[in-house]
């Protein structure tokens, strides 16, 4: 099927924003977002060695934890996760780098701020922001980010707006949000149905991803499961990730679209799945050449999340992003 071109996209998209707008309010599952952070869970024991922390920044209140030593990398989780998706790969970073691994401004035990004009307070803008400033926190003015999913998208926007602070980049299993979003085919849709259920006005979402997560919860058998369940139960959470999904359709594409003629200036590796849901097609698209002046992509052959299911291949490219590598550094 055709890509839709721009003028489609925004009529369908007003379209979509008439359909949520009239439909009938339901109760909501979500309450006020004050900005306050509810006590943590010690996420400590999936990773051995690292401690907890909780750092104030200019929009949020950020969780995570922080290991190891020597020079600094920054692991970004996907939604619908938090910080515990990254607990196979960053104990194998911290035997030679100190590893910060957040949650990111919405998700895990990090605050849910208000949602702001135009959801503005949950902008890949926002959230790259606190990034920068708790690595500052930490006394790291320049560092290598790494993102997954939602993370990647972060971590994306971070290496634009901060050029100065990110050395290198790696992304793992995303494509651009404006390419996608201006280039909407019905294999997209069907794929990422997700995507757009979540636009819809609160809280309908919310309220369908509320009894879907505690019918999850109840049914659990593992640790992991029953951590990611534990915040992703929470109302605000829920709310905070549809925010987060509502603003890269909206605010998102408009800094996306301001910035088409600008690069990432630093060196930017690109993973995918190679049985992603797209058929590993878009990420293949000339959308990743026009991003970055230096890229390597390459794909990873498990059908699931690299991060997770094949630590032992990942970490070790998570370490070529941490220095110059030979094979980028060539095609500077």
């Amino acid at each position: 099927m055709d890509p839709l071109n721009r003028r489609d996209l925004l009529r369908h998209a007003t379209m979509l924003g008439a359909v949520a707008m009239t439909a009938k309010p339901e109760a909501s599952a979500a309450p006020a977002q004050t900005g306050a952070t509810a006590p943590s869970a010690d996420t400590t024991r999936f990773f051995p060695g690292f401690k907890p922390f909780k750092v104030q920044t200019s929009g949020a209140v950020i969780n995570g934890v922080v290991g190891g030593q020597g020079p600094p990398i920054l692991l970004l989780h996907g939604a619908p996760q938090s910080h515990v998706s990254w607990r196979l790969v960053a104990p194998k970073l911290a035997a030679t780098r100190t590893v910060v691994v957040p949650d990111l401004r919405g998700y895990g035990d990090s605050s849910k701020p208000p949602d702001g004009e135009g959801h503005v307070n949950y902008s890949k803008r926002a959230m790259a922001l606190d990034q920068v400033e708790v690595m500052k926190h930490f006394g790291f003015d320049k560092f290598p980010v790494i993102g997954q999913d939602r993370g990647g998208r972060v971590a994306h926007r971070l290496a634009l707006d901060h050029p100065g602070k990110v050395t290198h980049a790696a992304v793992l299993d995303i494509v651009p949000a404006y390419y996608l979003y201006t280039h909407v085919t019905l294999q997209f849709v069907q794929a990422y149905f997700h995507w757009f259920n979540y636009l819809r006005q609160a809280p309908a979402p919310e309220n369908e991803l509320k009894a879907t997560n505690d019918a999850q919860l109840a049914k659990a058998t593992s640790e992991v499961q029953r951590e990611y369940l534990r915040t992703m139960t929470d109302p605000a959470t829920i709310h905070a990730m549809c925010e987060d999904y509502r603003a890269s359709a909206s605010i998102d594409l408009k800094y996306d679209e301001a910035d088409q003629q600008k690069r990432i200036a630093c060196p930017l590796q690109v993973l995918w799945r190679r049985k992603a849901r797209w058929g590993g097609s878009m990420t293949c698209s000339p959308s990743g050449k026009r991003e970055a002046r230096t890229s390597l992509a390459s794909s990873c052959r498990v059908g699931t999340i690299c991060r997770k299911t094949c630590p032992t291949w990942c970490s070790p490219r998570s370490r070529r992003c941490s220095r110059h590598e030979r094979e980028i550094g060539a095609r500077r």
